[in-house]
């Protein structure tokens, strides 16, 4: 009895084995085939893209002061800087290092 009993979970250990590791395919018939079917292409509305001002307003109790004393502020991953002459703020480009409007008041 022992040896049949160890016959056979060997050949069910076995037989698991095999059916576990085969990968079964749909067969691909006519109506499965791209070719006849219809395909649906989705189509995906157009993203908005909104205008970056190149010049805001704020409040200078809501901006941020930077480690010289300049005022800044961050809106949507854009820094813009304090013009001392008209308070308003402006978006950063390189112009704004040689411009004495956008240096610190004490300086």
């Amino acid at each position: 009895m022992n040896k049949t009993a160890f016959v056979l979970m060997a050949f069910l250990a076995v037989a698991m084995m095999a059916g576990c590791s085969k990968r079964t395919h749909p067969a691909t018939t006519a109506a499965n085939t791209p070719d006849t079917a219809t395909v649906k292409t989705v189509k995906r509305p157009p993203t908005l893209k909104t205008a970056v001002p190149k010049v805001i307003i704020v409040n200078d109790k809501i901006a941020k002061r930077s480690v010289d004393g300049r005022y800044y502020y961050d809106l949507e991953g854009r820094r813009y800087w304090r013009n001392n002459r008209d308070g308003k703020y402006y978006l950063f480009n390189k112009s704004m290092f040689d411009n004495p409007d956008f240096k610190s008041p004490g300086n």
